[in-house]
């Protein structure tokens, strides 16, 4: 996620098990008004990272992964919208809602929500399968620098 003067916008990266991308996407920015900061309150970053730009961008892209890693702690959220295990590169920060994984593939820890501790075995099982030369956190630089560059060339909302 991007936050800037003209909202928050999102970027997705799908790889392969060696990092290597597979189908990239962004959103606009959103930009939520003074009513629904009001009404929102202080689920309004969670409602922005999951259910607008997270759950978008995984159900607008073409092939589904096998699970979800995300830089944005609100993005958790996204477990409960679709069918697929998400972590969060750490650290924690002072969340308490939070499991922490052991590092793996990531020099950083990783951070399941304490809603889904059925996700464990899962995540686990899924982050052996991915080469041990591939770090989590590396794709996110990717990202962000090819958000910036749609976004100099007005490309919004599309996969590359």
């Amino acid at each position: 996620m991007i936050h800037d003067a003209t909202g928050v916008l999102g970027g997705y990266l799908v790889t392969n098990a060696w990092g290597r991308p597979l189908e990239f996407r962004l959103t606009t920015a959103v930009q939520p008004n003074r009513v629904q900061q009001i009404l929102y309150g202080p689920t309004l970053t969670e409602y922005l990272h999951a259910d607008l730009i997270g759950k978008t961008l995984v159900e607008k892209t073409a092939t589904q992964p096998s699970l979800i890693v995300t830089d944005s702690l609100p993005a958790l959220g996204l477990r409960s919208r679709v069918g697929i295990p998400v972590v969060a590169l750490g650290p924690a920060a002072g969340e308490t809602d939070l499991i922490e994984l052991p590092p793996m593939r990531s020099l950083v820890p990783l951070l399941v929500s304490m809603r889904f501790p059925e996700d464990l075995a899962t995540i686990t099982e899924r982050l052996e399968r991915i080469d041990p030369a591939v770090d989590l956190a590396e794709p996110f630089a990717r990202v962000r620098e090819a958000m910036t560059e749609a976004r100099k060339l007005g490309v919004t909302g599309r996969a590359a």
